[in-house]
């Protein structure tokens, strides 16, 4: 079954929108709010906005595969789990475009080589500094880590707190979210996946 589209309602994407655009959109919902976007404490902030969204959003313009491609074979044998704990996650949910803030645990089994601690986090930052929701951010640090590294499994758990739910709509400060995504032994070895969420801790 077709269904009808009314074409006025879609908006044509602009892939390359110029600065100047963005600012005269940042007016406009000045403008909605009921303020006067030329008074002198609003004056400079298009400004100061777009450059917030330029530092927020960064993640597009950095590709994920390439932050993972340099291992290290030379692990003296190491096969036990590599888990980086507590790292700061902020990010922004694409149905209010609000802040999403909390951390992620993000653990490996490697399969004969391993990458820089840091790179992890790096992929965490660069999935978050996007539009999305957390369940679809956790799903794409885990898949990004077991296609790019081909370890024995990934783990992958975010706990973050979501301004729409605490800020607006339900006003719910004290909540927060849980997401997971188990790959490989991890989802298939209970000892493996309990050893994980008990170092999490």
């Amino acid at each position: 079954m077709t269904k009808n589209i009314n074409n006025e309602n879609i908006i044509k994407f602009n892939p390359d929108p110029s600065r100047e655009e963005a600012m005269q959109a940042v007016k406009t919902l000045i403008a909605w709010t009921g303020d006067n976007p030329n008074r002198e404490g609003l004056i400079e902030t298009p400004k100061r906005v777009v450059d917030a969204y330029k530092e927020f959003f960064d993640g597009y313009k950095m590709n994920p595969d390439e932050i993972l491609s340099k291992t290290f074979e030379e692990v003296e044998g190491y096969d036990e789990m590599v888990i980086i704990k507590n790292i700061r996650l902020e990010s922004h949910c694409e149905h209010h475009i609000v802040p999403i803030l909390g951390i992620a645990h993000v653990a490996y089994m490697p399969n004969k080589k391993v990458v820089g601690i840091s790179k992890l986090a790096r992929l965490v930052d660069v999935y978050a500094k996007r539009l999305q929701i957390q369940e679809t951010l956790t799903a794409q640090i885990a898949e990004t880590i077991q296609r790019v590294l081909d370890p024995l499994g990934v783990a992958v758990l975010i706990d973050a707190s979501h301004q729409c739910m605490t800020t607006r709509g339900v006003h719910k400060p004290e909540s927060s979210t849980v997401t997971k995504r188990m790959l490989g032994v991890f989802k298939t070895d209970e000892n493996v996946r309990s050893e994980f969420m008990e170092l999490i801790r």
